[in-house]
C-alpha cells in the first residue's frame, strides 16, 4: 500500500501491477460499504421529504450543510450521520488537486504534467499518471445525470427491451462494484469535485485490445447469454450476471472496455449495466422461471424440461 500522488490518501494500484488477492478484496469490500452508505443515505433523505432523483445535489453534501439540522429531530439528526458515513467513504476533492487550473474548462488541454491524456468519450476523460495507472474523471451533464444505464420496457415481441440511457451516481458506484465482482481490473473511487461533480477513479494499466476485436467469446465466465426470447438490448454482448441473488443486465464488453492485464487475462475496465426490474420481470412466469433455474444453473435451457410421464 503506498500514497497516491495526487489525494495523499492511501492506494493499491500502482501502474500495471495487480494488486495481491487481499488488497482486491478490501477494495471490493469498499465499494460495497460506500454503495450501503449511499443507499442510508438516500433513505434518510426521504424521510425528511428531500427528493432523490437524480442524485447529484445528494452526492455533493457537505455534512457540515445539515449539521445545524441535526438538532430539529430524530429523522434530521439521521440523515445528518448518514451524510457524515457517507462523505467519508466518497470524499470531496478538486480537479486542482490533479494539476488542473481553477476554473478548468477543457479537461483534455488544460492537463498538468503529471497526466498524460489517454481517451476521452461520451461518459469519461481518461489519462495516464507519471507510475503509469490511470485515472478517470466522469463529467455530470447539465441535468444531473452522469454516466449510462439501461432503461427496461415490455413489449409484445420481446419480455424485456433494454434502452441505454442516462445513469446516475449510484449507477456508477455499481457499475465499479461490478466490474470488482467480474474479477475487472481493480478500481478505486478517489472522490467527487464539490464545484464540479466530477467523478474521479483510478485503476490499473492494462494492454488494449486491437481495434475491433471480437470478444464474444472471451466474456467473464460468470456472465450468462439471456435467450433472445426474454431481452433485446441494443448494446454489445448483454449478459445476465447475479450480484447477490439479484439479476442483472451487463453489455458493452467489447474490445475498447477490455484490456489485457499483467497476469496475462482479460479484465473489464468498463461496463454499462443495470438490475433488471422485478416488476416488469413478474410479469413473465416464464422469465421468472428461467432466472430461478439460471441462478442454480447457467447452462439451463430457456423451457423447464418435461419427463416423459408428463407428456
Amino acid at each position: 500500500m503506498h500514497l497516491d500522488p495526487f489525494t495523499g490518501k492511501p492506494s493499491c494500484i500502482h501502474g500495471g501491477r495487480l494488486p495481491s488477492a487481499e488488497k482486491r478484496r478490501a477494495l471490493q469490500h469498499d465499494h460495497r460499504l460506500r454503495l450501503e452508505a449511499l443507499a442510508r443515505l438516500s433513505s434518510a433523505a426521504s424521510r425528511v421529504g428531500i427528493g432523490t432523483d437524480p442524485d447529484d445535489d445528494l452526492i455533493l453534501w457537505e455534512s457540515d450543510e445539515i449539521a445545524l439540522l441535526a438538532a430539529a429531530g430524530p429523522l434530521w439528526h439521521e440523515l445528518y450521520e448518514a451524510a457524515q458515513g457517507f462523505r467519508s467513504l466518497l470524499p470531496l476533492i478538486s480537479l486542482e488537486d490533479f494539476g488542473f487550473p481553477p476554473g478548468v474548462e477543457d479537461l483534455l488541454a488544460e492537463c498538468g504534467p503529471s497526466l498524460r491524456p489517454i481517451s476521452s468519450g461520451v461518459e469519461a476523460t481518461a489519462f495516464e499518471a507519471k507510475d503509469h495507472s490511470i485515472y478517470k474523471f466522469f463529467m455530470p451533464r447539465t441535468n444531473g445525470r452522469i454516466g449510462g444505464t439501461f432503461a427496461f420496457r415490455r413489449s409484445e415481441e420481446v419480455a424485456l427491451i433494454a434502452d441505454a440511457s442516462d445513469g446516475s451516481y449510484r449507477a456508477m458506484l455499481e457499475k465499479f462494484n461490478l466490474i470488482i465482482h467480474l474479477g475487472g481490473m481493480p478500481t478505486e473511487v478517489l472522490g467527487v469535485t464539490k464545484n464540479e461533480g466530477v467523478l474521479v477513479t483510478k485503476q490499473t494499466l492494462g494492454k488494449l485490445l486491437a481495434e475491433g476485436a471480437d470478444t464474444s467469446q472471451v466474456q467473464p465466465p460468470a456472465l450468462i447469454p439471456i435467450p433472445s426470447r426474454f431481452l433485446r438490448a441494443y448494446r454489445d454482448h448483454p449478459r445476465l450476471y447475479f450480484l447477490d441473488g439479484k439479476p442483472w443486465l451487463i453489455a458493452d464488453l467489447h474490445s475498447k472496455n477490455l484490456v489485457r492485464a499483467a497476469d496475462g487475462e482479460l479484465r473489464a475496465i468498463d461496463l454499462l449495466a443495470a438490475p433488471l426490474p422485478p416488476d416488469l420481470v413478474a410479469k413473465e412466469p416464464l422469465l421468472v422461471d428461467w432466472l430461478a433455474r439460471a441462478r442454480l444453473d447457467p447452462t439451463a435451457a430457456l423451457l423447464r424440461p418435461v419427463h416423459d410421464d408428463e407428456l
